[in-house]
């Protein structure tokens, strides 16, 4: 009989390769079926990946597409982990709009902030 193909349960690899902070975070994400394997939607943090196998989730407001070119045997650090896998991520759009504008992260109103909003909802009324 051949040998099998070598497999990883698909949260550990996740967090060998760095997608995740904890290998918890990257169960939460699979068990919540926001993580596909082959295009299959996978539905278990103990499910089998091998070398191969195409990736599809998302990470960071964006969808993140790798090919798993190896397994791994530990975490390591983040080159070590960049040899795990080939991003097949296609680029953003440049004709795209750019997302709307939030807020500046000023925090509170100031005292002058204040008194132009009341300015402004007195003359509106």
């Amino acid at each position: 009989m051949p040998d099998a193909l070598p497999k990883l349960r698909i949260d550990k690899w996740l967090w060998h390769a760095r997608f995740f902070k904890t290998r918890s975070l990257a169960a939460k994400q699979v068990a919540a079926g926001h993580v596909r394997v082959n295009g299959t939607r996978a539905l278990k943090p103990a499910q089998p990946v091998a070398a191969g196998d195409v990736l599809t989730f998302a990470q960071a407001r964006r969808v993140r597409v790798v090919r798993i070119l190896e397994l791994g045997a530990r975490r390591g650090p983040a080159p070590e982990a960049q040899a795990l896998y080939a991003d097949l991520t296609p680029e953003p759009d440049p004709g795209r709009a750019a997302p709307a504008p939030g807020l500046d992260g000023g925090g509170r109103p100031t005292g002058r902030d204040r008194r132009q909003m009341e300015r402004f909802r007195r003359d509106c009324s």
